[in-house]
Formats: structure tokens, sequence, C-alpha cells
């Protein structure tokens, strides 16, 4: 199943680039293809994530009432998402989806003719970082250490603007740690992938931060509207008091 993929991969590839007259423009237009058939699924992973964000506060009083009574708190986590419909993993599909194609493309971008170039910009596609430092030296790396740069900033800059609409200054934080040390194993990771990698996800991640900017954040501001019109329309739940078992003193031996 996964050769066969491979090879589908390799002559959607093949025929991209017999018809743009570039290799480097054909791994480009694959990924344009990619995100727009994906398109819908991350507009309904944005609105998974918006909700989770709006129905957050909600689980942390959850969380903090049935603190003492673990299988009381599971049971209330089933009903809360069965009614609110929240699914903690609804918007990690789009990445899973795309994850074949980027595994796939390390073993397409092996197989690329030995003259695919990117107009000359990059002028072996299959080359890594490193073995173009190797065999072209420095000089002629440039452009291979500047696009696996562009990996690691373009990993980072997408929680940036996550964290903007956080309003927890400790999560706001975390959200940028966790950014800077994502996008410095990016670029460590990047020195070993073919430069054909490298150009398809600096081309996806600058169509997800254009897609941000354009859709996401309004998205993300329609469903936290929404859910925060139909939360203040709930009635009141009623308070459920948790007993806690108060432990029976150990009778003493008779000595």
């Amino acid at each position: 199943m996964w050769d066969w993929f491979v090879n589908f991969l390799t002559q959607v590839l093949e025929f991209l680039a017999e018809f743009s007259g570039d290799w480097g423009l054909a791994v480009i237009i694959l990924t344009v293809i990619i995100r727009l058939l994906i398109m819908p699924l991350m507009t309904h992973s944005t609105a998974s994530t918006a909700r989770m964000q709006a129905l957050q506060p909600l689980l942390q009083e959850m969380q903090e009432k049935y603190a003492d009574d673990p299988q009381r708190l599971n049971e209330e986590m089933r009903k809360f998402q069965a009614e609110h419909n929240f699914n903690p993993l609804g918007g990690c599909l789009p990445m899973f989806l795309q994850m074949p194609v980027f595994f796939a493309l390390f073993t397409v971008a092996r197989n690329v003719p030995a003259t695919a170039s990117f107009y000359n910009i990059i002028p072996r596609l299959s080359y890594s970082v490193a073995e173009a430092i190797s065999i072209l030296g420095m000089g002629g790396a440039l452009v291979y250490i500047i696009f696996d740069i562009a990996f690691g900033i373009l990993t980072f800059v997408p929680m940036v603007i996550n964290s903007r609409s956080m309003t927890d200054d400790a999560q706001r934080q975390q959200s940028l740690v966790t950014g800077i040390v994502m996008g410095a194993m990016m670029v460590w990771f990047g020195l070993q992938v073919p430069a054909a990698v490298l150009l398809y996800y600096d081309t996806s991640a600058i169509w997800q931060v254009v897609q941000q900017q354009l859709v996401t954040n309004r998205v993300m501001e329609k469903v936290k509207a929404e859910e925060a019109e139909r939360l203040a329309s709930r009635p009141a739940a009623s308070t459920v008091e948790v007993v806690r078992r108060e432990r029976k003193p150990r009778p003493k031996k008779k000595s």
C-alpha cells in the first residue's frame, strides 16, 4: 500500500513537472493542491480549536470540582463531550492527513532526475543541506541553508500568531517557548532532508500563515462568539456537591 502511494505521488509529481517545465515548481503546485484539498478540514479543525478554547474554563471548573472523585470526573467528561460536541483531537486530523505526503516525499525526492532543480535557485532538489555543503561548499549551499532556516522560522511564526489569541499569560509564554524549541528542532531536522521536502514544507507553511490571517482568525472569532452566546443562554446547571469520603480511624490493637 505504501509503495503504491509513493509511486502514485511520483507519477503526479512527474506530470506536474512536465506540465510546468520545472521540478521545483511542480513541488509547489503539488503543495497548493494538497492544501486546497484539506482546506475544509482545516476550517473544521479551526472551529474545533476555538470551541475547545471557549469551553476550557468549564473544563477546568469540572476538574477542580471532581478532583477527589476520578470516576465521577470521567463520567462528567463523557457527558460534557456529548453535550457540547467536544472532541479534544478534532484539530489534529489535517496534520495526520499531511504526514503521509510529507514522509512519501523523502523517497520521491530521492528518485527525481539528477538535473531536477528549482529554476536553478536550488541546483539539486535531491540534495539535503548537509550534502549540499559537502559537495558544493558553503557558498554553493547558501540557498539550501536559507531554505532550512526558513523551515524553522515558519514553524515558529504560526505559534506566535496563535499565542495572540490566548488570554492566559502562562499559556502564551508556554506557547512561545514551545515555538522556539520546535523551530530549532526543525532547523536541525531540515539539515538531513532533501531540498524538495524543504520546498514543500516552506510552501505549505507560508500558505498556513496567509490562511491564518485571512480565514482562520475570522473563523475562530466567530465560533468563540457563538459559543459564548450559547453558553450564556444555557439554563443554570444544578450544583452538585462532592462528598469527600472520610477515613474511619483504625481500631487499636489490644495489647
